[in-house]
């Protein structure tokens, strides 16, 4: 994570705005006298945040995900090869 204060990012706003089209992963803490006020991130990191919190907002969907990983370490899962082949997806 990169650290800048608020009059830096001003500065530096158009090319930071570059850097995180470049680089997705990059997280940009921005200061005001010394104190976090807020955080820039690449669009798709952002909108990628947004469907893990909905996903986990999701009971219905927690609920099947618990059961998936309690199904796969007893050992009852399906190897990919043949989950691929049973969806016509080849091997």
């Amino acid at each position: 994570m990169r650290s800048l204060s608020l009059t830096e990012t001003r500065n530096q706003l158009l090319q930071l705005a570059d850097q995180l089209e470049r680089e997705p992963g990059l997280v940009v803490e921005v200061t005001k006298r010394g104190r976090r006020v807020m955080t820039l991130l690449a669009a798709k990191h952002y909108e990628a945040l947004l469907e893990t919190l909905e996903v986990l907002g999701d009971a219905a969907a927690m609920g099947s995900l618990r059961r998936a990983r309690k199904e796969i370490a007893a050992g009852k899962g399906i190897p990919w090869r043949k989950a691929r082949a049973g969806l016509g997806l080849g091997s």
